[in-house]
């Protein structure tokens, strides 16, 4: 095996750097270098740290925001030979020795619930520090703990009390030495950063110093820190902007890209000049700046602000956001300070996930479809996969499911998408449900009857089952089985079950034992407005449909990952129980409520992709799709749980109709976002070519999860088994090439196609170590090792 090898050794000690090495023999013998890397650990797990919490030293009034708290401690230290900064927070950090940040890590520590689990970052500050005296400063901020969170900008949703944990720990030529919080260190809010809100924006006085006059004061949390799970947050691309005067005469910055991010600024100014800042999506119809698609109001309140308000000191300003990232494209710059565009530059921050996934093809706009949902992926993962970068930043479980198979593609996305699933079980109940939104802070009181709705709470099951298919390693269904069993049994208990507000059935009682027909549900979010406008309305009651289908595939999935487990009795009783579902599911689409004569492609698209017809109901349901789909112009009419399947289900029936809707250009469709301007991925379809939309992000990756489909059966790759894949591309339509590449765990997989006349050339690359089965559309099968082929028709 050259994947998920153990280690072998004794267990490290804490605190420990671990190096490690690698090299490889060729078919020859020959020998490569070595590559080389390390690892290092922790502090002890579980055990409480050495230093103490420290928060302000203030009274905290929940009604009221405060600057950002700013804590020093001086020490001194000579020769100094390895030194590490263990830090946290309840809140947001940024910690600096001797004027320079330690690390690069951005928004640290991250989102997690809080009162359940809490992560710390480790650095390497060996550099930062000098011979003599030192200054360790840590600047605190609400971050998610106590700032905005949610669509509504709810605020204290994990407490009032904001606070940091943090051990300096140096080992020296006489011995080691340790900094620790406590209440000896130095404190003051009276910093430049007067307001710090991780989606409101900031208010900076750069005339403005800490005095550190104060003391910290010592508090308490009762969760141990544990180490970060995740991919470090940081900055990655620069974008230039190009000045808009518009029609009212506003100055507005255009950056070409809408990202998730902040932007910085070198300014010359006069001592108390402001710079006012508002960062924007969209130009509206008449080409002036508006927050209108991202913002919610009420009397008494409008979130998300996206704004920064910057005061000036005498001569250079340079700024940079530390405790905000905002979802824009256009920033409105209100300000008597002379600038240039230039001045400006918009940075994208997102978790430094490392890319994996290319395509190209002869279709432009598929190409600027396809890296589209790469900036709405980027821009949606800031510490755990998020629906918008604007307005609610929430971690939807439906939104992360439904994306999960295409980020996997895109990026390498176990150990971020792991983080998420540590998230959902964090919150998991003693019934087995599983939630609507992960980390749960910001979710209105009233939406709580909606955790554990199928198709979105499923993300528990079908995001293991995911990254086990794409990564290979059993360890990860090992790791969440237990969750993913008592979420199985969530389901059950609910089946045969009714209430107040279980949908409306007319199926024989025997019928309904196994008729998922209880809670309530989100279903097929999102579908065109002239397929379904949605209503308040449309979640009040349970959606009986919707629900025993996925209750059907959550049992489908568990029989398969039990086998994978070897539990084979687990695997026939959830065989059994799926198949008792889904004949309730056969009875209830007889139904006139839930008859399969239906114009909604959603309703038909379900049940082909997951199995659940009879073969008379089937083949009804493919004619029917079909006819449903030239009733609509062959526009997409899904929402967000079929969207992504749509085009799996048409390719069986004729690859020809999977190309036809995907070559639509029109309004709903994939191309017609790009079509009108679109860098990122709508939230509606509409996105902003309709005026009557109001809230829609821009920046909302759910419908790119068709790029999956781009990787897997377009140019046909397919992770098969350890080092083996299966190459099986379609190629159809107009397109006169295709090619994907897929840096797998065994190494680069790469399958293209070209026309030539009336025929097409195939060509297949395998990484080393590794083989293939190539099948291609005329039936052949080739088996191929490592290495470049060429095939013809």
């Amino acid at each position: 095996s050259s994947m998920h090898y153990d280690w072998q050794a004794k267990p490290v000690d804490w605190g420990t750097r671990v190096n490690w090495k690698v090299r490889v023999y060729d078919e020859n013998g020959q020998i490569s270098d070595f590559a080389e890397a390390f690892f290092e650990t922790g502090l002890p797990e579980g055990q409480n740290w050495e230093a103490r919490w420290i928060s302000g030293n203030y009274k905290v009034n929940r009604k009221v925001r405060y600057p950002v708290d700013c804590f020093r401690k001086e020490f001194e230290i000579n020769d100094v030979r390895k030194a590490r900064l263990y830090i946290t927070a309840c809140g947001l950090y940024e910690a600096s020795i001797n004027g320079k940040k330690a690390g690069d890590f951005i928004m640290a520590p991250g989102i997690t619930d809080y009162n359940k689990r809490i992560q710390y970052q480790t650095y390497d500050v060996t550099d930062l520090l000098k011979e003599g005296n030192n200054e360790i400063e840590i600047m605190l901020a609400d971050g998610w703990y106590r700032g905005s969170v949610g669509a509504w900008g709810l605020k204290n949703q994990y407490g009032t009390v904001t606070k940091v944990i943090a051990q300096l720990i140096v080992e020296t030529g006489n011995g080691t030495v340790k900094v620790l919080t406590d209440d000896s260190w130095q404190w003051s809010d009276d910093g430049s950063i007067r307001f710090a809100d991780n989606k409101d924006g900031e208010v900076v006085d750069a005339r403005l110093a800490p005095t550190y006059e104060g003391k910290a004061r010592e508090t308490v949390c009762k969760i141990i820190p544990t180490a970060s799970n995740n991919v470090p947050v940081r900055e990655h691309e620069h974008f230039k902007p190009q000045l808009i005067i518009t029609a009212e005469g506003k100055k507005v910055l255009d950056f070409g890209q809408n990202i998730a991010g902040y932007v910085n600024f070198r300014l010359n100014a006069e001592d108390g000049q402001k710079v006012y800042l508002r960062f924007g999506e969209m130009l509206d119809f008449e080409g002036e700046f508006t927050q209108v698609n991202i913002q919610c109001h009420n009397k008494k309140i409008t979130t998300p602000l996206q704004e920064v308000t910057y005061l000036c000191k005498q001569g250079v300003n340079e700024y940079k956001t530390r405790f905000a990232i905002f979802g824009f494209r256009y920033v409105l710059v209100e300000t008597d300070v002379e600038f240039e565009p230039e001045d400006f530059t918009s940075i994208a921050v997102y978790s430094d996930m490392e890319r994996t996934g290319w395509f190209d093809s002869s279709n432009a706009l598929l190409n600027q479809f396809f890296e589209a949902t790469v900036w709405s992926t980027k821009s949606n993962s800031n510490d755990l996969p998020t629906d918008c970068p604007t307005r609610e930043r929430h971690g939807w479980s439906g939104d992360a499911q439904i994306f999960c198979n295409t980020a996997s593609y895109l990026f390498n996305y176990e150990t971020f998408a792991e983080k998420y699933l540590k998230d959902m079980y964090d919150w998991q109940k003693n019934d087995g449900c599983l939630p609507q939104i992960a980390p749960s802070g910001g979710v209105d009181f009233y939406m709580s009857v909606m955790n554990g709705s199928a198709g979105w709470a499923d993300a528990g099951i079908i995001m293991p089952y995911v990254l086990y298919k794409k990564y290979q390693d059993r360890r990860i269904l090992e790791r969440y089985l237990p969750g993913m069993k008592k979420y199985a049994s969530f389901i059950q208990n609910r089946c045969g079950k009714t209430s107040l507000r279980s949908g409306k059935v007319s199926v024989k009682k025997e019928d309904r034992t196994y008729l998922y027909n209880y809670g309530q549900h989100y279903g097929e979010w999102a579908e065109p407005e002239e397929v379904n406008k949605m209503s308040w309305t449309d979640f009040v009651f349970s959606k009986p449909e919707v629900a025993t289908a996925y209750g059907i595939y959550m049992m489908d999935l568990m029989a398969e990952i039990s086998s994978v487990l070897h539990n084979s009795r687990d695997a026939v009783n959830y065989k059994k129980f799926a198949n008792k579902m889904r004949k309730s599911y056969q009875a209830l689409v007889k139904t006139e409520e839930y008859k399969l004569d239906t114009d909604r492609q959603a309703s038909l698209v379900r049940p082909l992709y997951m199995n659940l017809l009879d073969e008379e109901q089937k083949e009804f349901a493919e004619e029917r799709l079909i006819r449903a789909l030239d009733n609509f112009g062959w526009r997409l009419g899904t929402g967000f749980l079929s969207t992504p399947l749509i085009l799996y289900v048409l390719e069986k029936l004729n690859h020809e109709y999977a190309y036809r809707l995907l070559e639509n250009e029109e309004l709903p469709g994939w191309l017609a976002m790009p079509k009108h301007g679109a860098t990122t991925i709508w939230e509606a379809w509409e996105g902003n070519s309709n005026s009557n939309v109001g809230l829609c992000s821009l920046n909302h990756y759910s419908k790119g999860a068709v790029c999956s489909w781009l990787f897997e059966e377009m140019c046909g790759i397919h992770v098969d088994s350890e080092n083996h894949f299966i190459i099986r591309p379609v190629p159809g339509g107009s397109f006169e090439r295709a090619t994907a590449e897929y840096r797998s765990v065994y190494g680069l997989v790469k399958s293209g196609w070209k026309k030539n006349g009336s025929k097409y050339e195939y060509t297949v690359e395998i990484p080393s170590n590794c083989s293939a089965e190539v099948i291609l559309p005329d039936g052949s099968s080739h088996t191929q090792k490592a290495g470049k082929e060429t095939y013809g028709d």
